[in-house]
């Protein structure tokens, strides 16, 4: 039998079912993106928090601008609204931190500008065929945008991170679980299998095309790699040793005094965290995050694994031994819901690792969609027959060994920008980012 990836989503032929799924994406990102505007005054808006991170204020228009860009201008045709702001709000025009001293929309402005492009953008959702062009071809362009409102409300979620000042987001803790004490690892068969899709209707250029991929067996963590574990890293010296380091990671840390994952300082015998405005005692039973690759990878030498390569990583998490099939999600076919795994900011915090049974693999490996990232060891690099859509500036630009890729999504990503076959990526120095890790082994090791 061939491993094949699953059929395009029957949503995606029933116009009225997809009208209202784009309907209720774009909702659930607007609501989102409120939320993230409003729990602070105009100057934590305007103010750059770290020069890593536009202003809130510039994400905002951001998103407004983008979707004006593609769902009034390149779908239904329109003029510009204000093609004026087109520049301000370009990212690849301006770097982040020169965007503060940029003449931006007010945050007044901005949320006035963004709604007036949403109303006029459900208009046309209201009276869309689905069909004609690649754009509009199964609400293409209507999902890219969810899913990219839904990817600056990520990176506002960052911000508000890094801000300082009293805590500003509330949200309940995921629910308590027995320490995880099923085994430590798993065993991925090896094999051909199907990576990335040629079928999700909303999957994005980087995703595609579906191609085989032949991996050797090898084991995985059971769940992502905790506080706890990371700890004895630290504790054992490994920020001290060069053995464990890449040599640009070890020079990495040095010049920048690196001795722990971002936001953690030591108090005594413990360490403690600041988490969106709150500091609190590190908990060991939640995987560890805000650690770049140099220290993920240092992690996996110093406990003698390695980081799974981003093929293996999507076996691990879609492959189906025993229908030899790749499957949208670990748990099978259908969406998220709460019960499979920590996504859509309902909780500001991984949830202990071992939690959500109902989300694992077929082989039993937990989290791999939501709570952290999960660096990988593999370079962000094109998949054989790749083609950018609908612009090259969303992955082409970024491929090469410069950038790092990470799987998975995390507890600020949104269910409809995450599915087995996203990928993201970042520098390896990036730490801000919700990123943590897993580790694996090759079988003989």
């Amino acid at each position: 039998m061939t491993d094949t990836e699953p059929a395009v989503d029957a949503r995606a032929v029933d116009p009225e079912v997809l009208r209202e799924r784009a309907v209720a994406a774009l909702i659930v990102a607007r609501d989102r993106t409120t939320l993230l505007t409003s729990c602070v005054e105009d100057p934590d808006l305007t103010a750059q928090h770290s020069p890593l991170m536009s202003p809130l204020v510039w994400d905002l228009a951001h998103i407004g601008n983008q979707e004006e860009q593609w769902l009034l201008r390149a779908v239904a045709g329109h003029e510009a609204i204000r093609p004026e702001i087109d520049g301000l709000y370009d990212a690849f025009e301006h770097p982040r931190a020169e965007r503060p001293k940029l003449p931006l929309l007010s945050p007044a402005e901005a949320r006035t500008y963004a709604a007036d492009v949403r109303g006029r953008a459900l208009d046309v959702l209201e009276r869309h065929a689905f069909h004609g062009t690649r754009l509009t071809e199964a609400g293409f362009a209507f999902g890219m945008i969810a899913q990219h409102e839904q990817q600056h409300d990520e990176t506002m979620l960052i911000t508000h991170q890094l801000r300082t000042g009293p805590q500003a987001l509330t949200a309940s803790d995921p629910e308590p679980v027995p320490l995880f004490t099923g085994p430590a690892e798993v065993l991925v068969p090896g094999g051909p299998f199907t990576m990335g899709t040629s079928g999700e209707p909303w999957a994005l250029d980087n995703e595609r095309p579906a191609h085989r991929r032949e991996v050797a067996p090898f084991h995985i963590d059971t769940t992502p790699v905790t506080n706890g574990a990371y700890r004895a890293f630290i504790e054992d010296g490994g920020y001290d040793d060069p053995r464990w380091w890449a040599p640009e990671g070890w020079a990495h840390i040095r010049r920048h005094g690196i001795d722990a994952p971002l936001f953690w300082r030591r108090d005594g015998k413990q360490f403690l965290r600041r988490r969106f405005g709150v500091t609190e005692v590190v908990p060991p039973d939640e995987p560890v995050l805000h650690v770049c690759w140099y220290e993920a990878d240092a992690y996996a030498r110093w406990a003698g694994r390695r980081l799974p390569t981003e093929a293996e990583w999507e076996k691990a998490a879609r492959h189906d031994p025993a229908g030899d099939r790749s499957m949208r999600y670990p748990w099978g076919d259908e969406d998220p819901g709460p019960e499979h795994a920590n996504l859509g900011q309902r909780h500001l915090r991984p949830a202990p690792a071992g939690s959500y049974p109902a989300g694992e693999s077929p082989l039993g490996v937990r989290q791999l969609i939501g709570d952290v990232w999960e660096w990988t060891a593999s370079d962000f690099l094109p998949y054989p027959g790749f083609r950018a859509f609908p612009y090259k500036e969303y992955s082409e630009v970024f491929f090469g060994s410069d950038h790092k890729v990470l799987r998975g999504g995390s507890f600020a990503v949104d269910a409809v920008a995450c599915r087995g076959t996203f990928r993201n990526w970042d520098y390896p120095i990036r730490r801000q980012i919700f990123a943590g890790f897993r580790t694996a082994r090759s079988e003989d090791a």
